[in-house]
C-alpha cells in the first residue's frame, strides 16, 4: 500500500485529527478503542512539545524566530510538529512519564497504543521509522475477575427485581441491564451501545462487539421479562428521541461509568463481594461450561476472536470441579 501523501509538518491538532479518522472509519475500531488510542496520541504529542527546549529529535533548531517560538510553546496544538527523527528514546520516555505505582495492564495499554500510533505515524511519512516497533510490552498477569456462583448472581438479580418493584424506572432499568449483562455475558460497552432495535423478537439481541463486529447471542426468559417491563416504562426516561435502548437519568445513552456504578452497588445492596461488570460476563461463560456447553458455542457468544481465549474460563471450571472432588470423592 502506498504512503499516503501527508506532509511531513502538521500540527498535533491535524495528527490527531487524521489519527482519529483512520482508526474509526478505515479500522473500524470501537468508540472505546478509538477513544482511549486517540487520548493516548494526544499525552505522547503534548509531552514531545513540552519537550521543545532541549529536544532536537521532535524539532528542529533555529527554524523559527524566537517570538515565533514562544507562540508555538503556547500553542502545541496548532504550531507544527517536526516528528522525522522520533526514535525510541522519545518513546520510553513518555511512558516513564507516568506515575511509579500505575499498573502493569494500564502500561501494557499505554504500549499498545504508542505502538499502533507509531506505525501508523511511520506509514503517513510523518517519521523516518516506525520508533516504537521494538517496545516490549510489561508482563501482566492474566488473571480472571471474581467469578459469582448461581446462587449469588440469583440473589443479585432478584434484588434488583424486588428495587424494581417499587415502580422507579431507573430501578427498573438497573434490573432489565443487569439481567441482560449477565443473561447474553456482554461486555459492558456492548450493553450501553444498544439500540432498541438492537433486540430482536425472537429472544436474541444484535451486538456489536470489539472491531464492529456484529454478533447475535440469546437471552433468556428472567430477561426478556426484565426488558419488556423496562420498555413500558423508558418513555419516562427518554427526554427528546433517541434510539439508544438504555437511558440515563438525564435522557441520553447510559454510559459505562454510570453501568459500573449499578453493578457495584447492585452488589453491595445483595450482600455479596464487590464484582465488576465484567465479573458478570465472566461468571455467565463459567456457569455455560459447568452446565455442559461446549467451548466453541461459549466462544461464539463471548464473540472471541480466538478460542484460547475463551480457554480461561477452563481453568475456573476444572478449579471447581477439582474443589468438589476434594470434597466429595471417598478416595480424594
Amino acid at each position: 500500500m502506498e504512503q499516503d501523501p501527508t506532509p511531513r509538518r502538521l500540527s498535533a491538532h491535524q495528527i490527531l485529527q487524521a489519527y482519529e479518522r483512520d482508526l474509526a472509519l478505515r479500522r473500524g475500531f470501537s468508540h472505546y478503542t478509538v477513544t482511549a488510542y486517540v487520548s493516548d496520541a494526544r499525552s505522547f504529542l503534548l509531552f514531545l512539545g513540552a519537550l521543545v527546549s532541549g529536544h532536537e529529535s521532535v524539532r528542529e533548531p533555529n527554524e523559527h524566530s524566537e517570538v515565533q517560538k514562544q507562540q508555538d510553546a503556547a500553542s502545541p496544538e496548532v504550531a507544527p510538529m517536526d516528528l522525522t527523527l522520533l526514535d525510541l528514546d522519545d518513546v520510553r520516555s513518555w511512558l516513564a512519564s507516568f506515575p511509579p505505582q500505575e499498573a502493569k495492564a494500564t502500561l501494557a495499554r499505554h504500549t499498545a497504543a504508542i505502538r499502533n500510533f507509531s506505525a501508523w505515524l511511520f506509514k503517513q511519512g510523518l517519521t523516518e521509522r516506525d520508533a516504537a516497533q521494538n517496545l516490549k510490552s510489561p508482563k501482566v498477569h492474566n488473571r480472571l475477575p471474581r467469578v459469582l456462583n448461581q446462587s449469588q448472581v440469583a440473589l443479585l438479580l432478584q434484588r434488583a427485581r424486588e428495587r424494581a418493584e417499587s415502580g422507579d424506572a431507573i430501578e427498573i432499568r438497573n434490573w432489565a441491564a443487569l439481567e441482560l449483562l449477565y443473561g447474553s455475558a456482554l461486555r459492558i460497552s456492548e450493553l450501553c451501545a444498544l439500540n432498541v432495535q438492537s433486540l430482536i423478537p425472537d429472544g436474541t439481541v444484535r451486538v456489536i462487539g470489539k472491531g464492529n463486529k456484529e454478533r447475535i447471542v440469546p437471552y433468556g426468559v428472567p430477561a426478556q421479562r426484565a426488558l419488556m417491563r423496562y420498555l413500558e416504562v423508558r418513555h419516562n426516561l427518554e427526554k427528546e428521541p433517541t434510539t439508544a435502548l438504555f437511558l440515563g437519568a438525564r435522557g441520553g445513552r447510559l454510559n459505562p461509568r454510570s453501568m459500573r456504578d449499578v453493578v457495584h452497588r447492585a452488589a453491595s445492596d445483595a450482600g455479596l463481594p464487590d464484582v465488576a461488570p465484567h465479573s458478570l460476563r465472566h461468571s455467565a461463560a463459567t456457569h455455560m461450561l459447568d452446565g455442559g456447553s461446549d467451548l466453541r458455542s461459549v466462544q461464539e457468544m463471548l464473540g472471541h476472536s480466538s478460542l484460547a481465549t475463551t480457554q480461561r474460563y477452563t481453568h475456573v471450571s476444572a478449579q471447581r470441579l477439582m474443589g468438589a472432588y476434594r470434597l466429595a470423592h471417598p478416595r480424594a
